[in-house]
């Protein structure tokens, strides 16, 4: 009895052991510190300069079609100086239905679109003045060099007469089609007092007719056209491709 006694004494005479602190055991955190205010005004100025970078390759990709077409479309003729007629509004290609020579069908008209046409019109019997543009035609096309492959020269005949012997060698780069000539009239239209086949006429690749060089087109004035000729290449050539002409 007295032994247990002694003991309780002692257990309340030794003192508790004090509880633990709770700061680093129950909860830590991790302090990071923040980017100087210098390096977050750069990385902004960065990202801003990026935008901008964006921005002008779109800019520049879309320059060269959106610059061709504002040049020959929008400034006026006047300050050109061409030598050919510009048609406004400009007249798209017709689905006229065409054949060859020999009376087989061809297909439409507008499916010659793809290319820049130099298309002259006559009757298939061919005058001096109609011989004179078909060369005028081959010589102006292979004046442009390597451009030659986007232009192809059309010779349009409105009538039935047979196509004389001695001309079919020097149209074999050409594309010659019959077209009924009421319809071909109410596309192509010459200028006052002048009649259909006094014209070299001009498409644009997209099948829209958009030039009409003067009547009587001689040597000197051929020279004029392929300066307008040299300009409309080098205005589209960045969106303007070869096409049929590489197959003749």
């Amino acid at each position: 009895m007295s032994g247990s006694k002694s003991s309780d004494v002692f257990s309340a005479r030794v003192p508790s052991p004090p509880p633990e602190p709770l700061g680093d055991h129950v909860l830590g955190l991790t302090v990071h510190s923040l980017p100087p205010a210098g390096d977050a005004v750069a990385y902004a100025e960065r990202t801003r300069y990026g935008r901008w970078k964006l921005l002008l390759l779109l800019l520049v990709c879309a320059a060269p079609v959106v610059a061709s077409y504002f040049t020959y479309y929008v400034i006026r003729p006047e300050a050109r100086r061409n030598y050919g007629e510009l048609i406004q509004p400009q007249r798209p290609l017709p689905p006229l239905p065409t054949t060859t020579l020999d009376g087989r069908p061809a297909g439409p008209l507008n499916a010659l679109k793809g290319q820049w046409l130099l298309v002259s019109v006559s009757g298939g019997a061919c005058s001096a003045a109609c011989e004179q543009h078909l060369y005028l035609q081959r010589q102006l096309r292979e004046s442009m060099g390597a451009g030659k492959d986007r232009i192809d020269w059309v010779w349009l005949i409105d009538d039935h007469a047979p196509v004389p012997a001695a001309l079919l060698p020097a149209l074999r780069q050409a594309t010659v089609l019959r077209v009924d000539a009421k319809a071909l009239a109410a596309w192509l239209q010459p200028a006052p007092g002048q009649q259909l086949a006094d014209h070299l006429y001009l498409v644009d690749p997209m099948g829209n007719w958009m030039m009409r060089f003067p009547a009587g087109l001689d040597r000197a004035g051929a020279a004029k056209a392929k300066r307008d000729l040299e300009r409309l290449l080098r205005a589209s050539a960045s969106w303007d491709e070869p096409g049929r002409a590489e197959q003749h």
